[in-house]
């Protein structure tokens, strides 16, 4: 009986663990690209910088309150599941380390960017603090 007890609260506690923050974000807070433009057409490599207001930029892990962490979305058509960490792949690239810019190098085409700020477990804020999508095109 007692073990029974003792596992009802242990796996009642891990799962609570799973379950994201909802950490809030300021209502006015406001995440955009400062570069590239909207539209822009870029031949080869280019500096992708980004943009925040009224929240601070942290690493990952670091749990202060009003900041977070960019995540960088590529061609990402599906919207982010809020109860889920932002993944982590090709499509989806995590600035942990609080990088405010990056260079990439995408193949000839046209793309689709979007930035989201990330908690300090990589979810999704509440409101989420995301930016427009922006498409360029790579000559």
């Amino acid at each position: 009986m007692i073990r029974c007890v003792v596992l009802s609260v242990a796996l009642a506690l891990f799962s609570g663990a799973a379950y994201p923050q909802g950490r809030p974000a300021p209502k006015d807070a406001r995440l955009y690209f400062i570069t590239p433009y909207d539209g822009q057409k870029i031949r080869g490599g280019f500096w992708c910088r980004f943009g925040l207001r009224n929240m601070g930029v942290t690493h990952a892990g670091d749990d202060y309150q009003n900041s977070g962490h960019h995540h960088l979305l590529i061609n990402v058509k599906e919207p982010l599941d809020p109860k889920e960490p932002i993944p982590q792949d090709k499509s989806h690239l995590h600035f942990g380390a609080g990088q405010t810019e990056t260079y990439l190098e995408l193949p000839r085409g046209t793309h689709t960017l979007q930035l989201v700020l990330g908690d300090a477990k990589h979810y999704p804020f509440d409101p989420p603090v995301v930016s427009r999508k922006i498409t360029i095109q790579i000559r």
